[in-house]
């Protein structure tokens, strides 16, 4: 599904971001991902996919 028209982003594209970097705000995702440079639609949406992701993603570790 489409979340930003405007750029042609998708919600898969912006888990795989989420996942990938685990940006800490809004505003490293944007970014990371072109969402919400035009008419800013799709901010809220892209916010819930960040943290519906962020919760499902492992703690990271240190070794050492």
């Amino acid at each position: 599904m489409y979340v930003c028209l405007c750029n042609a982003v998708s919600d898969k594209t912006l888990r795989e971001a989420v996942r990938r970097y685990q940006p800490k705000s809004i505003q490293q995702l944007r970014q990371l991902v072109p969402v919400g440079k035009q008419c800013g639609k799709c901010i809220r949406v892209a916010r819930e996919i960040m943290e519906e992701e962020l919760q499902s993603v492992p703690l990271y570790k240190e070794i050492a």
